[in-house]
This record gives C-alpha cells, structure tokens and sequence, in this order.
C-alpha cells in the first residue's frame, strides 16, 4: 500500500484527506478515495478542476508515488500575465503624469 494527501483550499478554508491505495493507484483513484471522505465539502470540483502533485500540472491517469501531495486547483481569478501588464501600464501613467 502507499499512502498520499489530497489538498483543497480556498481563500478561507482549506482540506487535507490522507488516503491509503494499492501501488498501482492513479490521481483519479487518490481523488475517488479522498471524494468519498470528504462528503460535507460539496464545492471540490473533483471532475473538472485541473490537479497536479507537488505543484506541477498532471493528468489524472498518472501512477503517484508514496508519500506524493495530490493538489485540486483553483481557477485562477485572472491571467497573471495580464495583471502583471496592466499594473505595469498604470504605473507608468503615474510616472508621466509626475505623481
């Protein structure tokens, strides 16, 4: 058996499911188990939400080692490259404008 947590969170709240699986398990199989324990959290989107262990993107038919982290992603709320653009335009309107 191997063991790995799946983690939700949302800007206030956060879940951390510990589940135990055969060797050959998949994310799909970790996120199946933790589904099953995690009843009274109706907003996971656990069939559409993209995943990922450890902080790098994965498909859910990927094999994760023992000990691996299963992450449930948010979308994000904007492109941050677009942030990043449009913060970068404001400020320099504010440097020509001698603010």
């Amino acid at each position: 058996m191997k063991r790995c947590t799946v983690v939700y969170a949302l800007p206030d709240a956060h879940w951390i499911w510990t589940v135990e699986l055969p060797p050959e398990a998949t994310v799909a199989d970790a996120l199946a188990a933790a589904r099953a324990r995690a009843a009274t959290v109706p907003q996971v989107p656990w069939e559409t939400a993209t995943v990922g262990i450890f902080g790098q993107i994965s498909a859910r038919d990927v094999v994760f080692a023992d000990g691996d982290r299963i992450e449930i992603y948010r979308p994000l709320a904007a492109d941050p490259r677009a942030s990043r653009r449009a913060r970068v335009e404001r400020d320099r309107k504010r440097r020509g404008s001698g603010a």
